[in-house]
């Protein structure tokens, strides 16, 4: 019986412990998916178009582009040519998604 009360008593700390945890401003306790889409309609789509392929301001055709995931993340990341380094802007987790997303745009 005593250890009863006692795991009881100690599970009990543990959730009242628990109940003065908060997360850092600006995140949840479930972080949401990033959407690659959202950001290249925000960042991207003036000189790259929404299918990829306008090419303003000398910006690559990314629906004929051969580049593999890590190159466009390393060109969204550090930038090339003409295109500006979104390092500073976007996290890792969004340079990524926005790099997926791109390779959805595929000429047909």
């Amino acid at each position: 019986m005593k250890s009863f009360l006692l795991f009881t008593f100690l599970i009990s700390g543990l959730v009242f412990a628990g109940a003065g945890f908060t997360f850092p401003e600006g995140t949840t306790a479930f972080p949401q998916a990033v959407d690659g889409k959202k950001i290249y309609k925000q960042y991207c789509v003036t000189c790259h178009g929404v299918y990829g392929d306008m090419g303003a301001s000398g910006a690559a055709n990314l629906a004929t582009s051969k580049l593999k995931l890590n190159e466009r993340v390393a060109v969204i990341t550090n930038g090339r040519k003409t295109m500006a380094s979104f390092k500073a802007l976007l996290d890792k987790a969004k340079i990524k998604a926005v790099a997926e997303y791109t390779m959805t745009l595929k000429a047909e």
